[in-house]
C-alpha cells in the first residue's frame, strides 16, 4: 500500500483480501479489520472488482469503498475510507510471488 509502511500493514497479523464468489468478502490490515459487498467488471478490457466495506479501526467503525483490476495473480487497485484517507495496493494471490508487501488471498 502506498499510504502506509509494512511495520503498520503488519501491525496485527499479514495484511490480505479475500474476494468470494457470493460478492462477499474481507480484508485486514494493520489494526483495519472489515467484510466487503462486491461487484465483477471490467476497466479497459481487464477484470475489475468494485467493493464497498464496512469494519473496524482500532475498534472505531469505519467504511468504506474500492476497486482492484485484476492480472493474472495480482490485484492492483485503490481503497478508500469514507470521508477519509485513501492508498493505492497491489495484492498477491497466496501461494504467488510475495514480492510485494500487503501480499492477498483472493478466492475464485
Amino acid at each position: 500500500m502506498d499510504q502506509w509502511d509494512v511495520d503498520y500493514l503488519e501491525l496485527d497479523g499479514r495484511p490480505f483480501i479475500r474476494i468470494g464468489l457470493r460478492g462477499d468478502g474481507d480484508l485486514h490490515f494493520g489494526a483495519v479489520d472489515g467484510i466487503m459487498d462486491h461487484r465483477l467488471g471490467k476497466r479497459d478490457g481487464r477484470p475489475l472488482v468494485e467493493f464497498s466495506w464496512d469494519g473496524s479501526d482500532e475498534e472505531d467503525p469505519v467504511s468504506g469503498r474500492g476497486w482492484a483490476t485484476v492480472d493474472g495473480d495480482r490485484l492492483t487497485g485503490r481503497i478508500f475510507f469514507h470521508q477519509g484517507e485513501e492508498s493505492g495496493f497491489v495484492a498477491a494471490r497466496a501461494g504467488a510471488d510475495h514480492s510485494t508487501p500487503g501480499s492477498a488471498r483472493r478466492t475464485g
